[in-house]
């Protein structure tokens, strides 16, 4: 849960680098991510664990291909 949370603060500080609907996309998925674990805390608990690196590579994937596909000046 604490991988979570720290994601949780990637998610929102993206709204530095990326447009206000893909910040929402990204706490869309975050959101859902969270009920997940909260919901695997307790009779899967080893499971929580790769809920923040795929939290990671959501939130890489979506900002690379944010500036690969939105690059005006290339």
């Amino acid at each position: 849960m604490i991988g979570m949370a720290g994601c949780f603060f990637l998610y929102v500080v993206s709204g530095l680098l990326a447009p206000w609907y893909a910040v929402v996309f990204l706490l869309a998925v975050w959101l859902v991510l969270f009920v997940v674990a909260t919901r695997w805390w307790t009779p899967h608990p080893a499971r929580t664990l790769i809920l923040p690196l795929i939290a990671i590579v959501v939130w890489f994937g979506v900002l690379t291909a944010g500036e690969a596909l939105f690059d005006w000046t290339a």
